[in-house]
C-alpha cells in the first residue's frame, strides 16, 4: 500500500511539476519540487540509509575519540561509550543524529535550485552531503568532549543546545556558500550583474 501511494504521488507531484515548468512559475517549481522531493526521500530512502549513516558519523567521530581516548565507538552498532570524571555513559546514535533529514532537506533544495547546472549539481550535492556529515561528527564529538570532561549532568545541555547551535552554524555555513552566494554572483538587475565573465 505505501509503494502504491507513493506512486500516485509522484505522478500527481511529477504533473504539477510541468505545469508550472510550462507556465514559468520556477518559485512554485522550486517549493513544490523540494518539498515533493523531500516527502519521497524520508518515506522511501531514509528506512534504508539512517543506520549506515548513523554508523558513518559514529565512525567518524570515533576517529578523535580513539586519538583523545575520551569516548569509544562502536561504528557497527551506531554508539558511542563516553568516559566521565565520575562514571560513564552510552550515546546512541540514532535518526536524528544520522544527518538524514539536513541530507534529505539540502538535496531537495539543490535539485530545484535553478542557479547550477546538473554536473555542478551532481558535484555540489556530494560535496554538501560530504559537508554535512562531518559537521554531524564535529557535533558529536562536541558533545562528547563536553560530556567526558564535564560530566553526565552537561548531556542535555551539551546535545540540546551547544551541539545543535554548532550544527546549525556549519549548515548556514553550507547554505550561504552553496545557494545564497553563487544566486547573488549570477544575478542581473537591468544591465548591472555581480557576474564578471
Amino acid at each position: 500500500m505505501k509503494w502504491i501511494i507513493g506512486i500516485i504521488f509522484i505522478i500527481i507531484w511529477s504533473y504539477i511539476l510541468s505545469v508550472m515548468k510550462r507556465a514559468e512559475l520556477n518559485s512554485w517549481r522550486f517549493f513544490w519540487g523540494s518539498f515533493g522531493l523531500f516527502i519521497l526521500i524520508i518515506a522511501y530512502i531514509r528506512p534504508y540509509v539512517t543506520e549506515p549513516l548513523a554508523n558513518i558519523v559514529a565512525a567518524l567521530a570515533g576517529l578523535f575519540g580513539g586519538i583523545t581516548h575520551t569516548f569509544t565507538p562502536y561504528f557497527k552498532y551506531g554508539t558511542i561509550f563516553i568516559e566521565t570524571l565520575h562514571g560513564s555513559m552510552t550515546m546512541q546514535i540514532d535518526f536524528e543524529c544520522s544527518g538524514v533529514l539536513e541530507i534529505a532537506a539540502f538535496l531537495s533544495l539543490l535539485l530545484f535550485f535553478d542557479v547550477y547546472n546538473k554536473k555542478e549539481k551532481f558535484v555540489v550535492s556530494l560535496i554538501g552531503a560530504g559537508a554535512i556529515i562531518v559537521s554531524n561528527a564535529l557535533r558529536i564529538i562536541l558533545i562528547c568532549e563536553i560530556i567526558h570532561f564535564g560530566g553526565e549532568g552537561l548531556y542535555f545541555l551539551a546535545h540540546t543546545f551547544i551541539g545543535r547551535i554548532f550544527f546549525y552554524v556549519l549548515s548556514v555555513l553550507l547554505y550561504f556558500f552553496v545557494f545564497t552566494k553563487p544566486h547573488i554572483v549570477k544575478m542581473r538587475v537591468g544591465s548591472f550583474s555581480y557576474d564578471h565573465n
